[in-house]
């Protein structure tokens, strides 16, 4: 990994921030962390690319596919559940780029052009995603979120969204986050969850962004159950505490960070995916995955149960 200098300034904590790999990808996201490899996964949805980085494995390993991968979730060995564009995937990963891809729900979209956004288990193995319009500058609030758990596709949640995104689970599992990115709301809101059922409630806004920079895109959950949310067009990471307030700011080399995960060792580090605008300078490290102390410790992501029925 190759170091990046950290400006500091008023209000700011300033890190030492490195690349993980010189490549810039399109859109990246939904960076996951696999223990027992010491790899990271994530995703270029534009590119329709899974991505896996090991430590002290030289290169990168890459899954494509027919469509747009948005959103990722281990479900066992060398094995992912997949929010995709026409619905959710089983997708075993094999040696050389192959895999072998089952489609277990297929998702009745209200127009054309929607896909998958953020995406990610609770802390029982259910797997949860949202969907959206490609067509961004739209603003078309048909975006939902819905489970999928037991092979079975649940109803929307939650409708009216435009960019879904930000979806988290407190430690004990009891409290789930969502966002909705777009300029136009810009909001995260928290849930009463259920996690014996499933079921969360009692929805209320949790952080309004416009009282800070960038738009809440994906985000991850400390040991201190401190919410960290990437301020896309903002160029920063945002922590907050449990109760809403912001507690940190921490500026990042790239304008539109997109999601973000604990990982390494002593789960402390903190990985973070970026999206590379079009035009971006050709030494511009946007499109790059960053890496960086956290200084506190996040909790290893759930694994989704792979024993599921095709629908």
């Amino acid at each position: 990994m190759g170091a990046v200098g950290s400006r500091a300034r008023a209000g700011v904590t300033s890190h030492a921030i490195e690349v993980v790999d010189a490549h810039r990808f399109t859109v990246g996201e939904s960076p996951v962390w696999r223990a027992r490899e010491s790899a990271l996964y994530w995703v270029d949805i534009a590119r329709r690319l899974v991505v896996r980085w090991a430590e002290g494995e030289p290169g990168l390993r890459t899954w494509s596919f027919d469509e747009p991968v948005a959103c990722i979730a281990f479900a066992g060995p060398s094995r992912i559940i997949a929010g995709m564009q026409s619905g959710v995937f089983n997708i075993a990963l094999h040696e050389g780029g192959r895999a072998d891809v089952l489609r277990v729900a297929t998702l009745a979209h209200p127009m054309s052009d929607m896909r998958c956004n953020d995406g990610r288990c609770d802390r029982a193995g259910r797997f949860w995603f949202g969907t959206m319009h490609n067509d961004m500058s739209a603003a078309h609030a048909v975006g939902t979120l819905h489970s999928f758990a037991d092979g079975a596709l649940s109803p929307p949640w939650v409708d009216a969204l435009v960019t879904q995104n930000g979806l988290a689970f407190s430690p004990d599992g009891a409290t789930m986050y969502l966002s909705d990115s777009h300029p136009s709301r810009r909001l995260v809101w928290a849930f009463d969850y259920d996690a014996a059922s499933g079921v969360p409630s009692r929805r209320r806004v949790f952080a309004d962004l416009s009282q800070h920079v960038g738009r809440p895109d994906g985000a991850a959950i400390d040991t201190d159950g401190c919410y960290w949310s990437c301020a896309n067009d903002g160029a920063a990471l945002l922590r907050f505490s449990p109760d809403g307030r912001l507690d940190r700011r921490i500026d990042l080399p790239v304008a539109k960070p997109s999601m973000c995960a604990f990982g390494g060792p002593r789960l402390d580090t903190l990985y973070v995916t970026s999206i590379r605008p079009a035009g971006a300078a050709a030494d511009a490290l946007d499109g790059c995955v960053l890496a960086l102390s956290a200084g506190v410790q996040g909790i290893e992501e759930p694994e989704y149960d792979q024993n599921q029925r095709p629908h």
